[in-house]
């Protein structure tokens, strides 16, 4: 269980997905650079569900103050939100469009 301070720690984002490619070398990932009120770099296992170019202008949620840490030699600053189903990975979107960088309530 964590306590409803911890969760009110955490920082929950709408960001808009600017640009996606594949990560070199390796089959589950895709580099993102998205745009949280911000211009930033993720690297997410979702290459098996998604193609890069099916993702671009696609609005996620993700955990906006994570620290950064190295992916395959590239700093992946946050994480997306997914559902892992036996039908695959489904990335958590919003229904309406809403400026980039929105804090998920």
């Amino acid at each position: 269980m964590v306590s409803f301070e911890d969760f009110q720690k955490i920082e929950l984002k709408v960001a808009r997905i600017e640009s996606a490619e594949p990560v070199p070398g390796a089959d589950k990932l895709l580099k993102l650079t998205i745009d949280v009120g911000e211009k930033r770099t993720l690297v997410a296992g979702i290459a098996k569900n998604y193609s890069a170019q099916d993702l671009v202008g696609k609005q996620i949620i993700i955990v906006a103050n994570l620290d950064p840490r190295a992916v395959r030699g590239i700093l992946s600053q946050g994480m997306l939100l997914a559902a892992d189903s036996p039908d695959g990975v489904t990335l958590l979107t919003v229904d309406k469009s809403v400026p980039p960088g929105t804090r998920v309530c």
